[in-house]
C-alpha cells in the first residue's frame, strides 16, 4: 500500500511540475535517503532495482524504486526533487534536453549530455550497455517488401499504420526524425505503449505494420520481428547512464553506480530482460540481485 501511494505521489509531482527549482527545495526528498525513480517499462525498472540493491548493500539509505512513466514524467520529477536518481539512456536524454543535438557516437553523446544537463543534476559514468529505439516490422513484411533498412521502408510508409508510445509521435528522433531523415511519413499513427505488450500485440496481429520497439527487448526474438537498420543514424547512441541529484551524489554513491556501469554489457542487459520475461516471471528484484551477485558487486539476496 505504501509503495502504491508513493508511486501515485511521485507521478502527480512529475505531471504537475511541483516543487520548482530543485536547488530551492520544493518537493525535495529526505536529505539522508536516495529516492529512485524509473520509466514504466521492464528494463528501466530492472536497472532501478540494480541501483537500489547495490547502494543499500554499500550502506546507503535507499527507498524502494518507483516506476513513474515516460521521460516526460520522470525527468521533471528528478528536477523538482521528487526523486533523486534515475537510470536513463544517453542519446534519448540528450535529445530530450536539446532538440538540436547532432551527436551520434557514444563518447560525443555523453560529452554533449554532460553540457546540456540542467544545474543541480550530474551523470554517473556511462555503461557500454546500450538499448536503442528501433523501427520494427514482422518477418513476413520484411520478406514481402524486401526491407532491410528504414530507407527501404520509406516508399511504403504512407500505406502503413505505425504503433508506439504517445511520446514517439512528437519526439525529435521519433516520427519527426523519420520524416526528416528518410521521408518516411506514415499514413496513420496508433498511440499504444512504449515498447510494451500493447505495441508487440498490435504488430503481431497486423493492427499496425511497423512499430517502435527497443533493441534489447526479448519480444524481437520471441516473435521473429525484424529491427530495420538506421543508416542515417536518426537514433543516436543510447548507452545506459545514471542521472542523479548533485546534492545526493556523495563519492560512495557515485562509486557504486560507476561500478555497475562498468560491469554492465548489452548482452547481459538482454539476458536479464529475457529472464524477467520468462515463463516463471521472477520478481525484478530477484533478477537484479542475481546479476549483482554474479558480478560480485553485492553479496546477493533480494
Amino acid at each position: 500500500m505504501r509503495k502504491a501511494l508513493a508511486a501515485l505521489l511521485v507521478a502527480l509531482f512529475a505531471l504537475a511540475g511541483c516543487g520548482g527549482d530543485p536547488l530551492a527545495g520544493g518537493a525535495d526528498t529526505d536529505p539522508d535517503v536516495i529516492a529512485i525513480g524509473s520509466g514504466n517499462f521492464t528494463e528501466s525498472q530492472l536497472l532501478a532495482e540494480i541501483y537500489a540493491l547495490a547502494l543499500r548493500d554499500a550502506g546507503v539509505q535507499v527507498e524502494n524504486p518507483v516506476a513513474i512513466g515516460s521521460r516526460e514524467a520522470y525527468f521533471p520529477a528528478l528536477q523538482d526533487g521528487s526523486v533523486d536518481l534515475i537510470p536513463d539512456y544517453s542519446g534519448a536524454l540528450l535529445t530530450y534536453l536539446d532538440q538540436e543535438a547532432t551527436a551520434v557516437e557514444p563518447d560525443d553523446v555523453y560529452a554533449d549530455l554532460q553540457a546540456a544537463l540542467p544545474p543541480g543534476l550530474v551523470l554517473g559514468e556511462r555503461s557500454e550497455a546500450e538499448n536503442k529505439d528501433a523501427v520494427v516490422v514482422t518477418r513476413e513484411t520484411a520478406d514481402r517488401l524486401g526491407l532491410r533498412t528504414i530507407a527501404d521502408l520509406a516508399p511504403h510508409c504512407p500505406d502503413m499504420t505505425f504503433g508506439g508510445g504517445p511520446e514517439f509521435q512528437t519526439r525529435p528522433d521519433g516520427i519527426p526524425g523519420l520524416v526528416r531523415d528518410y521521408g518516411c511519413a506514415f499514413g496513420d499513427y496508433r498511440s499504444l505503449d512504449s515498447g510494451g505488450v500493447l505495441t508487440v500485440a498490435a504488430l503481431s496481429s497486423g493492427a499496425v505494420q511497423a512499430a517502435n520497439l527497443f533493441t534489447t527487448d526479448p519480444a524481437l526474438e520471441q516473435n521473429d520481428f525484424v529491427p530495420l537498420a538506421d543508416p542515417a543514424e536518426n537514433f543516436s547512441a543510447q548507452n545506459v547512464v545514471p542521472v542523479l541529484a548533485e546534492r545526493k551524489a556523495a563519492p560512495e554513491v557515485r562509486a557504486v553506480l560507476d561500478r555497475i556501469s562498468a560491469a554492465l554489457s548489452t548482452e547481459e542487459l538482454l539476458a536479464m530482460n529475457v529472464e524477467a520475461a520468462g515463463p516463471d516471471k521472477p520478481a525484478l528484484r530477484t533478477v537484479a540481485a542475481d546479476w549483482l551477485e554474479r558480478k560480485q558487486i553485492t553479496g546477493g539476496g533480494a
